[in-house]
């Protein structure tokens, strides 16, 4: 029986896992079997990989899309059953380094207290910056830390990184922390699930590492909607289902006052810039959590994104711009760009002293914003703008919105969340 089992999960990224084979395929290491589990791609994904690999890989077809989670379970329920020690989990777009398999190896055999093992993920649009090595789960104040994220390699980060998770784009565990832990949770579809586990297997009492030596590269799809609500719906909910199973029953009161800041604000400011889509979907997640709707979305819960068109609507027949950029170059460099996207001639300035058509004025968040004169436009990070009386009736109306909410929703927020934790079983 081979050491490791390797579970690759695809949906609809025919070159990309054929890359990611042909990487495992150049491993130092080669003690392995291949799993490759197929989300009912619609793409050439199976036709191909059963072509080039067939005799390499075990290839198993989903007949429909089990997202992440159910993917990567199958796989592994898969490799257990043929009795591997190790199951290795990877994205379908990464290429590993020809040691990384090794490296995770040689310091499992050597300790014994740890029970996850991540590599060390760079970008693959950028090979020289660190994705992340290795995630934290803070559970003061309710969010994740990726690991050196975006730092440019310097040769200076500790050969293990020390953590409570790792994420699926390459992480091996052992086969005792699944047999005790389960595997991944698959009722959250996706996202979250890498953490989840990786927290159980901390609870556990197992270390959990990244590793130097174990290195890949990573195609990061980003949570940002760019076609439809989908990231929006899967994140949201799986985020405060988490907290909502994993903290202590003294810690939900001050959870549930930062829940519905988070989901107010997401809510408030979809409002403002005619978001209507994802402001549906925030509010869709938030339900669902509260009430344990787990896995797939129904029907009607992912939809199209709106588009937020008010920037070129301002700014696409102007000849100058002043961009006040208070201490934010990186996010007015970014604005210049998407202006001139849509308005090619245009000049900037930065001096407001200077004649121009249109002013923006950068903030951290338009809600916090006093001056209403509309001398200027003010935007924040999320382009939120205010140009014109409409925003700032909802400026004015935003604090009194937002007390007038929590007071609402907070009772109904923690009988709900008490009466889940119940069903799970939770005392804590």
């Amino acid at each position: 029986m081979e050491n490791v089992g390797i579970v690759i999960c695809n949906f609809n990224k025919q070159d990309y896992v054929l890359g990611c084979i042909a990487s495992v395929l150049d491993q130092t290491y080669t003690d392995y079997k291949i799993y490759v589990v197929d989300n009912a791609s619609t793409d050439d994904s199976v036709k191909l990989i059963s072509e080039k690999y067939g005799d390499k890989v075990t290839l198993l077809v989903n007949s429909e899309n089990l997202g992440g989670s159910g993917g990567f379970d199958r796989g592994m329920r898969e490799a257990m059953a043929a009795g591997h020690p190790y199951i290795w989990c990877l994205d379908n777009d990464v290429l590993v380094d020809e040691n990384a398999l090794k490296a995770l190896v040689e310091y499992a055999e050597a300790h014994p207290e740890a029970g996850m093992f991540g590599s060390k993920v760079y970008n693959m649009d950028d090979p020289d910056t660190i994705q992340q090595y290795g995630v934290m789960v803070n559970m003061d104040d309710f969010s994740t830390t990726a690991k050196h994220v975006n730092e440019i390699e310097a040769g200076e980060n500790p050969e293990i990184e020390f953590c409570n998770s790792c994420a699926t784009c390459s992480l091996m565990a052992r086969r005792e922390v699944i047999e005790k832990i389960g595997v991944m949770p698959e009722d959250n579809f996706i996202y979250w699930d890498d953490i989840e586990w990786g927290y159980k297997c901390h609870l556990a009492g197992y270390d959990i590492v990244s590793i130097q030596a174990s290195q890949v590269l990573h195609q990061q799809g980003a949570n940002k909607e760019i076609v439809n609500t989908f990231p929006t719906y899967y994140a949201w909910r799986n985020w405060i289902h988490f907290f909502n199973r994993y903290l202590k029953d003294e810690e939900l009161d001050k959870w549930a006052d930062t829940i519905l800041h988070s989901v107010f604000m997401e809510v408030y400011s979809g409002l403002f810039r005619d978001e209507h889509a994802r402001a549906r979907a925030v509010m869709a997640a938030y339900d669902d959590a509260l009430h344990g709707v787990r896995g797939k979305a129904r029907d009607g819960i992912i939809g199209p994104i709106d588009k937020n068109n008010k920037m070129q609507s301002l700014t696409e027949k102007v000849k100058t711009i002043c961009i006040e950029e208070n201490g934010y170059p990186i996010r007015a460099e970014r604005y210049r760009n998407k202006i001139l996207s849509f308005n090619p001639n245009v000049e900037f300035t930065t001096d407001p002293t200077k004649p121009y058509d249109v002013c923006f004025s950068l903030v951290d968040s338009v809600f916090y914003v006093e001056d209403f004169s509309l001398k200027k436009f003010y935007v924040d990070i999320d382009e939120d703008i205010i140009s014109n009386e409409d925003d700032i009736l909802m400026i004015i109306n935003f604090n009194y919105s937002e007390r007038a909410f929590t007071f609402s929703q907070k009772p109904m927020f923690l009988q709900l969340v008490r009466e889940l934790r119940a069903k799970l079983g939770i005392t804590n």
